[in-house]
């Protein structure tokens, strides 16, 4: 989950659909944040994050201007459109299979800008080193960034470097801040969510918080499994030329994993999510080791996946387009949107049954992110 929240704009909507019949919507009750103090859970995308960031940093820094949650704030300067994004990376260790702390902040930051409907342009970062980091890990990092950035085609204008105690930061942070170019012809807006929108995603779920939390060695479980750290921007661009007009929503489901984001679209939107669980693709050794940790993989983080909400009559073109490029072979429909259960996500088992998927509840995985 994402903690940007876009500036309501004189023109823009409430974001929220019609009260039916008259009652009350519960997805608009305003969130109090009362806990006590921080903690984990607090940073893992799941509730407790979603309680701090609408409880009290929106109403003390945004007041009643807030809108939802989304990947990246739209501003307009001199009449271009433009979407600005910020985020952290403390995710332990810092070499993981399939990528590394680096290459995760490039391609962490362009899939917030592309997923909000915008081209990856620029990225500033800002280092916070560990004393006593050996100067070969650092550099190795500085080179996994610039040839992630590369590849992403977006281009590193400016940072900063902070140097910490010892036992203080894990060896290393970054944080960035990024800036992208709308795209003509799609509106990322949960308002513009329909009954009968089909949900997409872009490949398996999970990989990237299942290899994480392996790569710590703490677990004896052994997975041929790597990261799916990338850029979804390709991806993107290809769903906007084949169904443009019918792209409702989008959203990296990062922290929190796919339940968490479907739970906010729905909370925004104001209606119901049902998914087909035999249609959400996932790792044989994604499944097993959640299986065996109790986990779902709903609510394991990704870092090279993306959801959609697009319109019915444009679902065909879309995972057509997306099978046929290179990283979209898996793309699938998942699920649709209803008019019940009003709010929340609903998942059709493979055996018959039926059962509510909530937002990611503590702090399963640690630092994936």
């Amino acid at each position: 989950m994402r903690s940007i929240l876009q500036l309501r704009t004189p023109e823009a909507g409430n974001g929220k659909h019609p009260e039916p019949d008259g009652l009350s919507d519960p997805a608009r009750v305003p969130i109090r944040f009362r806990d006590p103090q921080i903690e984990m859970a607090h940073g893992a995308g799941g509730q407790a994050s979603r309680r701090l960031i609408e409880g009290l940093f929106a109403p003390i820094l945004f007041g009643a201007s807030a809108e939802p949650l989304t990947d990246a704030a739209h501003v307009k300067f001199d009449g271009a459109q433009l979407a600005i994004t910020t985020d952290s990376f403390v995710v332990k260790p810092i070499r993981f299979p399939g990528g590394s702390i680096g290459e995760l902040a490039v391609n962490g930051t362009a899939n917030d800008l592309a997923v909000s409907g915008a081209r990856p342009e620029a990225l500033v970062v800002t280092y916070i080193v560990e004393a006593g980091l050996r100067s070969e890990i650092l550099e190795a990092e500085v080179r996994a960034m610039g040839t992630a950035a590369q590849k992403a085609g977006v281009r590193i204008v400016g940072g900063d470097t902070k140097v910490v105690e010892h036992g203080k930061a894990d060896s290393m942070y970054i944080t960035t801040a990024g800036i992208g170019r709308a795209l003509k012809g799609v509106v990322i807006d949960p308002a513009s969510v329909k009954p009968g929108d089909k949900i997409l995603v872009s490949g398996p779920i999970g990989d990237h918080g299942i290899t994480i939390l392996l790569a710590r060695g703490e677990l004896d479980l052994e997975a041929d499994l790597t990261s799916d750290t990338r850029s979804v921007f390709p991806l993107v661009e290809v769903l906007v030329r084949a169904a443009g007009p019918g792209v409702r929503w989008m959203r990296d489901p990062t922290r929190g994993g796919a339940a968490t984001s479907l739970n906010e679209l729905a909370r925004d939107c104001g209606l119901g999510i049902v998914l087909q669980e035999e249609e959400i693709p996932v790792r044989d050794a994604v499944r097993g080791a959640c299986e065996l940790l109790g986990l779902d993989p709903l609510h394991i983080a990704n870092e090279g996946q993306f959801l959609a909400v697009v319109a019915p009559e444009y679902a065909d073109a879309a995972i057509n387009a997306l099978n046929l490029t290179l990283g979209g072979e898996d793309a699938r429909v998942i699920g649709e949107v209803r008019e019940q259960p009003t709010g929340a996500v609903l998942i059709s088992t493979r055996y018959g049954g039926s059962r509510i998927i909530d937002m990611l509840v503590g702090d399963p995985l640690p630092r994936i992110c």
